[in-house]
């Protein structure tokens, strides 16, 4: 049984509707051991039919049988694995990868075969040494002769072990030296066991094989034995082929993004800087959100909340502000607590403690003959953070602590502290239980200074029982205005706050609770907003260096079209050639984010060297999730920035490819 079989090929081209017969029913038999020379002039169907023999050419009519197998060749996975496990090529341009060294051309074949790294290596530099060329395995194509390039071909054809090598002129662009010494390589080729056809038009070379097929006019003219085939010899040791795996993908778009490192290098840089951009941005708003964070836990305590009577007008900015007077203008019975409702907030599960807080307002004093006048006054509870206090102590029996800004440093500038353990007279009205004026008179001694921080706020406080102790002594209320309610665990705050306002007395709701959590959710959506609007204004940057990938990418496939054929006739499916394309442009991306995230720290850096000195904070917080996010958004921009190149290289037909300039 014949090793290979043609029956009845025949193959047709068009122009428009007139059609042109090139291979007109071609019946032949191979054999093992033969080296058959394909005779005929230019245009008689040589390469045709061979490129019907190595599963390039799809479209004709008739059959091929491998090993008295039909080949099918409408099916693209059957006949790339026929091309990966049984066909090498050599070609009279010797079509090698030109960014890839001699070494790295034969291993391309290899990289289909189930060899670990070592073993392909080791196999390619033996091929190397039969051809002659074990001190050139460094060089790149450019740096060979027309010989030595052809015989890195052959190394490269033979590297894989397949049973039949295809050589299409192999000796049409070299001198009478180099032909000898190549016709010798593929007679020792035959002689192994191979079944080697080349295609030529020279009578010479044809009588250096072991048999003649003279094709005149798309059809067999004559089939003569020159001498006898050359014997079989059974491979024990056949190399299996296999897919091509995704890492060597990435391992020889990475050989061509370092060959032409110089003209993508821009296209780097400048998704970088986009890159940058959305992580500078998305850094400075991690730091505006740390430091309102931190001013406001540095003024209150996390774990308290503020509870006042609800009104349908709770939480607007005119109920806020006039929280501060309302024990003193407004209607106690609706806007104080009675005892029983503070029981009831007391009751709610993890509620430590609810404290009576009470609000002065329009306070008027005077220390050491000079008079002062205070928006409010409060009684100091746990919902103040003791990190407020700056000198001095925290309130007790007839003390106040004062404001460092509004207060201490009116009364000495420089040393503001002296005001501490000053005597003053405070005076204020406020009202009854029913409501009538009420003016209180009382002498305090102050004990402290607070700092209410940069957030514009003054802060004035007494202890609660002061507060308490005077209004009483007055004969004005002592139902607070407001309650501080204390939780014993941060992480329970929201869901206690969620509970009180929703707890109802005479079927009607009664408190509306305010968190600190509330506020900074609600602060922290704004600077997430301008934060987000910021990073898309840099994000338009990412839109210009998609363009510039793709640009890149389609040059890239016009550049590298003959090696998309080289790649197909090797064995490699389309698929193959379509992640070769993106997995550069994905290398692209992510050296992008890298450059970029360095970028980032660097000049954030010495941001947060020049801010500190204004906020005495970082300002800028780059967080491991927004160099994540970065790479992550550098991984999609690039990937499909690659996808309509790439697919357009997967798209190419093998044999046009191969005969692009």
């Amino acid at each position: 049984m014949s090793y290979l079989e043609l029956k009845d090929i025949r193959k047709s081209y068009y122009l428009g509707k007139e059609e042109f017969p090139v291979l007109k029913g071609i019946n032949l038999k191979f054999e093992l051991g033969e080296f058959v020379s394909i005779l005929g002039e230019s245009g008689g169907g040589k390469s045709t039919l061979m490129n019907i023999i190595g599963g390039l050419d799809r479209k004709f009519e008739g059959e091929v049988q491998v090993k008295g197998e039909l080949l099918d060749h409408h099916k693209e996975k059957e006949m790339d694995e026929y091309r990966r496990g049984t066909i090498g090529y050599i070609y009279q341009s010797y079509n090698l990868i030109s960014h890839l060294t001699v070494l790295d051309n034969v291993l391309t074949s290899l990289e289909m075969a189930q060899l670990t790294q070592a073993q392909r290596v080791e196999r390619a530099k033996e091929m190397l040494i039969k051809v002659g060329l074990e001190d050139q395995i460094k060089k790149h194509p450019n740096q060979l002769s027309g010989g030595q390039k052809q015989r890195v071909a052959i190394a490269r054809a033979l590297a894989a072990d397949p049973e039949i090598i295809i050589a299409d002129e192999p000796t049409g662009a070299l001198d009478a030296v180099n032909t000898e010494e190549v016709l010798e390589i593929l007679r020792n080729i035959a002689a192994e066991g191979k079944l080697v056809i080349a295609v030529t038009h020279s009578q010479d070379v044809a009588d250096f094989g072991t048999r003649i097929v003279h094709l005149e006019d798309g059809k067999v003219d004559y089939d003569k034995i020159v001498r006898e085939k050359y014997p079989e010899v059974k491979n024990e040791s056949k190399i299996v082929s296999r897919k091509l795996p995704a890492s060597a993908s990435y391992s020889n778009a990475w050989k061509h993004l370092k060959y032409n490192f110089g003209r993508n290098s821009l296209i780097m840089i400048g998704t970088a800087i986009g890159l940058f951009a959305v992580l500078l941005f998305s850094g400075l708003g991690n730091g505006i959100k740390g430091y309102i964070n931190d001013q406001v836990d540095s003024l209150v305590n996390p774990n308290a909340m503020m509870v006042q009577r609800y009104t349908k007008t709770s939480g607007t900015a005119s109920s806020q502000s006039e929280a501060g007077a309302q024990s003193a203008s407004a209607d106690p019975t609706t806007t104080s607590f009675s005892q029983a409702q503070i029981k009831k907030m007391a009751d709610v599960k993890h509620v430590d403690s609810v404290e009576s807080m009470f609000v002065a307002a329009n306070m008027k004093f005077s220390m050491s003959g000079r008079d002062y006048t205070l928006a409010t006054v409060q009684s100091w509870t746990k919902f103040f953070s003791k990190d407020m206090l700056k000198a001095g102590t925290l309130p007790g029996k007839d003390e106040i602590v004062v404001d460092k800004k509004t207060v201490a440093k009116v009364y000495d500038s420089k040393d503001w502290k002296s005001v501490v353990g000053k005597k003053i007279d405070v005076k204020w009205t406020t009202t009854d239980d029913s409501g009538n004026p009420v003016q209180i008179s009382k002498k305090l001694t102050i004990s402290g200074v607070v700092d209410a921080g940069q957030s514009g706020a003054s802060m004035n406080a007494m202890s609660s029982a002061t507060m308490k102790s005077v209004l009483k002594d007055a004969g004005a209320t002592t139902k607070p205005s407001a309650t501080i309610v204390n939780v014993d665990n941060s992480k329970d705050v929201e869901s206690v706050s969620k509970k009180i306002d929703s707890i109802k007395m005479d079927n009607q709701r009664v408190f509306k609770a305010t968190t600190i959590g509330s506020t900074l959710k609600t602060v922290n959506t704004i600077v997430d907003l301008a934060t987000y609007v910021l990073m898309a204004i840099a994000g338009i940057s990412l839109v210009v260096s998609a363009l510039m990938i793709i640009v890149s990418m389609y040059m890239s496939v016009s550049e590298r079209t003959k090696e998309i054929g080289i790649l197909r006739a090797l064995g490699e499916s389309k698929a193959d050639v379509r992640r070769l394309f993106t997995s550069e442009s994905l290398l692209i991306g992510l050296i992008s984010a890298a450059l970029a995230t360095v970028l980032a720290f660097g000049l954030g850096y010495l941001l947060n060297q020049f801010l500190y000195s204004i906020a005495k904070y970082d300002l800028i917080q780059i967080s491991l999730g927004n160099i994540v996010m970065t790479f992550i958004l550098a991984i999609v921009i690039s990937f499909l920035a690659a996808l309509l190149p790439a697919r357009s290289a997967a798209k190419l037909n093998p044999i046009d490819a191969l005969a692009a300039d």
